[in-house]
């Protein structure tokens, strides 16, 4: 949503110079995100100062953005007002003498990452703004993302970037201080009325979340996979909004490309959706290709796609086509999620003999893989890592992300719903069959992933890339963190075959965290 620099005990006295907020000595600024999407104003006192950047809502006019004078009284309502916005922001308090205060709202939708030196707090939705702050790699980290056992916390992979969790405030006043808030309540399953129904709450409760926000149909887009979530997202916007939106959508590989392909044209016939759908071809420019940013030396996070190639091409032929929004599905596992007692199952990311390459210092902080993580949200901490990892390509090409399965009413509607309509997605696939459509878009037995996208990148455009690490050295070598005779093992074992998904998948994390810590050190 934005970048910053802050500097507490100096001036105080901003202004809007008609690209952000700067103070008379110019030591602090502070420039939003420009998007018709968000907004952005300013309220003062005479000494205290608030200032919010966040996203637009539907039947207000927009915030000016001028710094706007208020008496004491005035601006604590105005303070206690911003976090009754009913969709995302990020407030920035300032006052003399005292520490800045940056608090994210409880959305997540674009990451804030903040460093500091002696003096002075950075912030910024790209992580490569503060590649100058990092002081090394984070062990426990590091062994999260090695193992896919990631965790929602205020860590990131180097040493002196923060991530800003939701609703959480930074305090910087020469040392920062991250405060969590506390943690999120949620709801359990409840027994229908005899008269309840289902589909009409969820319709009802979609539609609630799709115009919260003012969406443009001429440049807004639908992320249209062929599966359920964005299936269901899409349809009900076209049914309100005949003929004029359009959708967008990677195809991927393997046996389940057929069906991808057979779905998404059921769902677009189902219901009257614009004549544009865009579609880029992920064999065709796969991660890890010689033209990936990741590949050629940029500074991309490793938060942000594993698919980091393919998704940029995506939204680079969207923004082409003039896209300011993108509305995905993000979210809607875990609105439907059953929990551990409901359906037992094992955790993700657990260690085994099948990555060979995970050093002794990474395993060693595997043990406390699960300290320092951020308190229970409303939003899903998965889904929340889910958002920051779409962010930053699509803020890249002027494109602002919208995930209405984030949104409170669809969470607690999913929280209420009995077993039998969450277990496999059945509220999903119910909406889809109210359409009209049939057990091959409902019902379908076919595995659709990038797992093959993900092999082929593996077997091909990976190979030099592990040769060339091994040959010349990595950070993650360095630190303990991968064993390179391990790494080198699997790697030939890769070579020789036969693909191994489990095991072999995990080897795309390894070389995406090499290229980032090659690419900030």
């Amino acid at each position: 949503m934005l970048k910053l620099r802050l500097t507490p005990y100096a001036d105080t006295a901003w202004k809007w110079n008609g690209h952000g907020y700067v103070t008379a000595d110019g030591t602090s600024d502070i420039t939003p995100y420009a998007h018709p999407m968000l907004e952005h104003t300013a309220v003062t006192d005479g000494q205290r100062t608030l200032i919010v950047i966040r996203e637009r809502v539907t039947g207000r006019e927009p915030a000016t953005p001028d710094v706007h004078a208020a008496t004491p009284q005035e601006l604590d309502r105005a303070r206690a007002l911003v976090e009754q916005w009913p969709a995302d922001y990020v407030l920035i308090e300032t006052a003399p003498g005292q520490p800045v205060r940056v608090t994210a709202g409880p959305g997540g939708i674009a990451p804030l990452y903040l460093a500091h030196d002696t003096s002075t707090l950075y912030g910024s939705w790209d992580m490569a703004n503060l590649a100058g702050h990092i002081t090394g790699l984070s062990p426990r980290e590091t062994a999260r993302l090695l193992i896919y056992r990631p965790r929602y916390s205020t860590e990131t992979l180097f040493r002196g970037i923060h991530r800003l969790t939701e609703r959480a405030t930074a305090l910087y006043g020469g040392h920062l201080h991250l405060h969590h808030p506390e943690p999120a309540l949620h709801s359990v399953p409840r027994e229908l009325a005899e008269d309840a129904d289902v589909l009409d709450a969820f319709t009802t409760a979609m539609d609630d979340a799709l115009y919260l926000r003012p969406l443009e149909p001429a440049t807004t887009v639908f992320h249209l996979t062929g599966g359920f979530d964005s299936g269901t997202v899409a349809t009900r916007a076209a049914e309100r909004h005949p003929h004029r939106f359009a959708t967008a959508t990677l195809l991927i590989a393997g046996p389940g490309r057929a069906s991808q392909l057979r779905r998404r044209k059921q769902i677009r016939a189902a219901v009257p959706f614009a004549e544009d759908d865009f579609v880029i071809d992920a064999v065709d420019c796969p991660p890890l290709h010689p033209d990936c940013a990741r590949v050629r030396g940029e500074r991309i996070s490793p938060y942000e796609e594993p698919l980091h190639h393919p998704f940029t091409q995506l939204t680079a032929l969207l923004s082409q086509h003039g896209a300011r929004t993108v509305v995905t599905g993000l979210g809607g596992d875990e609105m439907v999620a059953l929990s551990q007692n409901e359906h037992p199952h094992p955790p993700i990311g657990e260690i085994s003999d099948a990555l060979p390459w995970i050093g002794q210092r990474a395993r060693e902080a595997l043990e406390f893989a699960d300290d320092a993580i951020a308190p229970p949200a409303a939003v899903n901490s998965m889904t929340l890592l889910s958002l920051e990892t779409t962010a930053p390509v699509l803020l890249r090409a002027g494109i602002w992300p919208v995930h209405p399965f984030t949104d409170p009413g669809l969470i607690q509607l999913g929280e209420w719903l009995p077993f039998h309509w969450r277990e496999l997605k059945q509220l999903q696939r119910r909406r889809l069959a109210a359409l009209g459509l049939g057990p091959d878009v409902t019902q379908s037995r076919v595995r659709e992933s990038f797992a093959e996208v993900v092999q082929h990148t593996l077997t091909t455009h990976a190979r030099p890339l592990f040769a060339r690490m091994l040959h010349e050295g990595s950070p993650l070598f360095d630190q303990g963190l991968v064993n390179p005779d391990g790494l080198r093992q699997a790697v030939h074992r890769l070579g020789a075959g036969p693909y191994r998904e489990d095991g072999d998948a995990q080897l795309l994390e390894v070389i995406d965290l090499h290229l980032a810590a090659q690419a900030f050190q």
